[in-house]
């Protein structure tokens, strides 16, 4: 039988010394995924690169794999964050107002630490905390939904449910690719066209 991952952590930083401690483990943990890569981090590297001593490590945390969940969740919760602020501000503008910037945030979401954003995204098995992660997602997709729900009479779709996803999805995969695989379609006034061409794409989708 496989070995179940540890991936919650063994107590929480209640203390402003202990919550150094752990955001030095964290950003240590993102800074070894990011140049060494999942595989070749352990708990003794990163205690190292955090200065912190492999036994303090294991006062907060199992096992490797829940150094790595937490860092997920964290970043997880930036990009939400940026998303959610972002969103709110345009809740009440035209739908083609609102689809250029949701492009846009996807971009700024996914520029939140790209490198770690790849690692997170590409090389690590899904550890832990997977059901925040895929809260933060259902939370993307409701924000969007209430905002086609407001502005139905602009659509042509009719199922909102459906097309939630596919506006959220569409955008994600194309951002997701264009920040993390080919950076120089977002430089300079490529940048605006591929802004411009995704929009487009949406508004089409939505009022076919």
């Amino acid at each position: 039988m496989a070995r179940k991952l540890q991936t919650n952590p063994r107590k929480s930083a209640s203390q402003e010394r202990s919550r150094s401690t752990v955001d030095a483990l964290l950003e240590a943990t993102a800074r070894v995924l990011i140049k060494e890569g999942y595989d070749r981090a352990s708990t003794n590297r990163i205690a190292e690169v955090a200065g912190v001593s492999i036994g303090s490590l294991y006062q907060y945390f199992p096992s490797k794999e829940a150094l790595v969940a937490a860092v997920a969740d964290r970043h997880a919760q930036e990009v939400s964050q940026v998303t959610r602020n972002a969103l709110v501000k345009v809740a009440a503008r035209p739908i083609e107002v609102a689809a250029r910037e949701f492009v846009s945030i996807a971009i700024d979401a996914h520029r939140v630490n790209p490198k770690l954003h790849g690692v997170l995204a590409e090389q690590i098995p899904r550890v832990g905390r997977l059901e925040n992660i895929e809260a933060n997602v259902r939370e993307g997709y409701a924000l969007v939904r209430g905002y086609l729900e407001a502005h139905r009479d602009e659509l042509d779709v009719a199922d909102l449910d459906l097309a939630a996803f596919v506006v959220v999805t569409v955008v994600e995969a194309l951002t997701h690719a264009a920040v993390l695989r080919r950076p120089d379609i977002l430089a300079d006034d490529k940048a605006r066209q591929f802004v411009d061409d995704v929009t487009r794409l949406v508004v089409r989708y939505l009022r076919t």
